[in-house]
């Protein structure tokens, strides 16, 4: 008797070790670091938000390969050595992508682990990764954010300007990007009239905003995202300073423009991807792309929320990605799937058609970003400025 109960819990451990990675088969693991807390956590989340709405939305049309997609998040608290150390744990499954992560810091710090693979498709558009690697970066680029905001400025006879900037990798980035646009031949009639510095982790600008005021700019920059820019819209409002403000397009999200409403801007403007051009008669789009767009929205309706740009990072990475694993066979490694984003154009997604041939690792230019500014009454943003931020008319 003894020995046919030991048989039967052999059996039964044996059969469950067999069950185990049936289970696990029949699901597509993608793994994903994002900040789910610390200081980027209000962009983070969002894009978490997206991927879970966008799961249900690739299950409910077929998943990959015939196996549902199951999102894993890791989160690296705002940290680049969390997310470096959560890098090397996910690397130990041989993974062929994962997305990641929020913050300029922790997809500069997580890129030398991909050199050799798996693809890694970065959230933050702040990075700037070399050609031809392993290494890709969402949305639009923080420079070219930049230029379509000057743009836009330049168009309204905005051309005494006031940038501050951050000391961290944001705003050193930021930093080199502003030099680069305003050495530019179409900007030579633009004026820096001041361009203070702040920590990121300052409870306070005042004196730094003071410079700015005395420097009598039209348009004033405040280029920093999530707390740090609350800083700055604090400090102009309390000090006075009621020139058009301008920012990064990572503040465009409805959880801080009601958080910040106490002390928001009079005019404030934010470059995006063209996403926020949904329904608007005035800009043509590629017909894939409103296909796209219309997909989103419905998505997120259906789960009774808005999308805003914090989702639109994280839902077009993980869009591209499952569309590309969907057209790869089921066996595709990571120097395939690399492959692939480099070599096909025409990926449509909310943000525009991709083009990794003419934007190595990113797929969008200055031609997929408009400048919009928050409507509070309305409770949205209202697009002023068509691609690459050519005021718009009427």
């Amino acid at each position: 008797m003894r020995f046919l109960v030991r048989a039967l819990v052999l059996a039964f451990a044996f059969a469950m070790l067999l069950a185990a990675p049936a289970r696990a088969a029949n699901t597509y693991d993608i793994p994903v670091i994002a900040s789910l807390t610390g200081g980027g956590a209000f962009l983070g989340q969002e894009e978490q938000q997206a991927i879970r709405i966008l799961e249900k939305f690739v299950n409910n049309t077929g998943g990959i390969h015939d196996h549902k997609v199951s999102f894993i998040f890791h989160d690296d608290q705002s940290s680049p050595q969390q997310a470096v150390q959560l890098g090397n744990e996910v690397l130990a499954a041989k993974p062929i992508v994962v997305l990641a992560t929020t913050l300029v810091a922790g997809c500069n710090a997580m890129g030398p682990l991909m050199q050799n693979g798996p693809v890694m498709y970065c959230f933050s558009p702040g990075i700037h990764p070399a050609a031809g690697g392993y290494v890709f970066t969402g949305s639009v680029s923080t420079f070219d954010q930049a230029q379509a905001l000057v743009n836009y400025f330049r168009g309204r006879g905005w051309t005494r300007l006031a940038l501050m900037t951050s000391t961290d990798a944001t705003g050193q980035d930021a930093d080199r990007g502003f030099a680069k646009l305003l050495a530019q031949p179409e900007n030579k009639g633009i004026t820096i009239v001041a361009h203070p510095h702040f920590n990121a982790t300052d409870v306070s600008v005042s004196a730094q905003i003071e410079e700015v005021k005395a420097a009598n700019p039209q348009a004033f920059i405040g280029w920093a995202t999530g707390a740090p820019s609350a800083t700055i819209f604090r400090g102009a409002v309390q000090s006075a300073v009621t020139v058009p403000m301008g920012t990064t397009g990572g503040n465009m999200t409805y959880a801080q423009m009601h958080s910040f409403a106490a002390f928001l801007p009079r005019e404030l403007y934010l470059p995006s991807s063209v996403w926020a051009l949904h329904g608007d008669p005035r800009v043509k789009l590629d017909p894939d792309v409103v296909k796209k767009q219309e997909e989103l929205f419905a998505a997120f309706a259906a789960d009774g929320k808005r999308p805003d740009e914090g989702s639109i990072l994280g839902w077009d990475p993980a869009t591209i990605v499952v569309d590309a694993l969907r057209k790869l066979p089921s066996t595709a490694t990571a120097q395939q799937l690399r492959d692939y984003l480099l070599k096909v154009k025409g990926i449509a997604g909310v943000n525009g058609v991709y083009d990794f041939d003419a934007s190595p690792q990113r797929g969008l230019t200055l031609k997929n970003i408009v400048v919009s500014v928050w409507d509070a009454k309305a409770d949205t943003w209202k697009v002023m400025a068509a691609p690459t931020g050519i005021p718009l008319t009427k």
